[in-house]
Order: structure tokens, then C-alpha cells, then sequence
């Protein structure tokens, strides 16, 4: 059982950044994908960024050269830096572990970018 908590949602002016963390419990963390979901009112819920257990990252369009996803094994988080921010990034950023057949979710936080 995999335990993800976000935090570092919050109210941003547009140009800004954030730095978004998900902490998780349980064993395995450094063999899990991690990915970085988000949902705006009334759209579906979209990957935002994804990082493997190698390293590897991939971003959606929307958000290349702006977001960075990595990942602290040691310390079991993994992090969004959030750059340039725009009015259409605000949504709920929900954090995803997948280990195998296996994917677990946090409850999201909340980013608002709005002048």
C-alpha cells in the first residue's frame, strides 16, 4: 500500500512559480512511476508530467519548458517547480504512483493563478 501526499498548492499571479511536493509511505518508492496529474472545473483529468524509476521524464505539451518533474529517492517525494505560470494552469494537482499492475493517487492540491 503506497500513501501520496501533496502539498504546495496555493495563489499565484500569473509569471509566477511553485514547487509542488508529494511525500509517499510504503516500501518501493524508487521502483514507482511517478507521474503529476491536474484537473480544471468542468475538463478531465490530464498528465501533466511523468518520471521513471530510471530518470526518464516526459511532459504534456502545454507545459514543456516551463515545468520540471524530479524526484528525491532517499527522502521518498517527488517535486514539480512550476515556471511561467498561466491563468489555464489552475486546476487540482494530483500526484500518481504506479508500481506494476498497481496505481495509487493523493488527494490534489489546489493551484490558482489568477492576478
Amino acid at each position: 500500500q503506497v500513501r501520496l501526499v501533496e502539498s504546495g498548492g496555493d495563489l499565484v499571479q500569473p509569471g509566477g512559480s511553485l514547487r509542488l511536493s508529494c511525500a509517499a509511505s510504503g516500501t518501493g518508492f524508487s521502483a514507482n512511476t511517478m507521474d503529476w496529474y491536474r484537473q480544471a472545473p468542468e475538463k478531465q483529468r490530464e498528465l501533466v508530467a511523468r518520471i521513471t524509476s530510471g530518470g526518464s521524464t516526459t511532459y504534456a505539451d502545454s507545459v514543456k519548458g516551463r515545468f520540471t518533474i524530479s524526484r528525491d529517492n532517499a527522502k521518498s517525494t517527488v517535486f514539480l517547480q512550476m515556471n511561467s505560470l498561466k491563468p489555464e494552469d489552475t486546476a487540482v494537482y494530483y500526484c500518481k504512483a504506479i508500481n506494476g499492475f498497481a496505481a495509487y493517487w493523493g488527494q490534489g492540491t489546489q493551484v490558482t493563478v489568477s492576478s
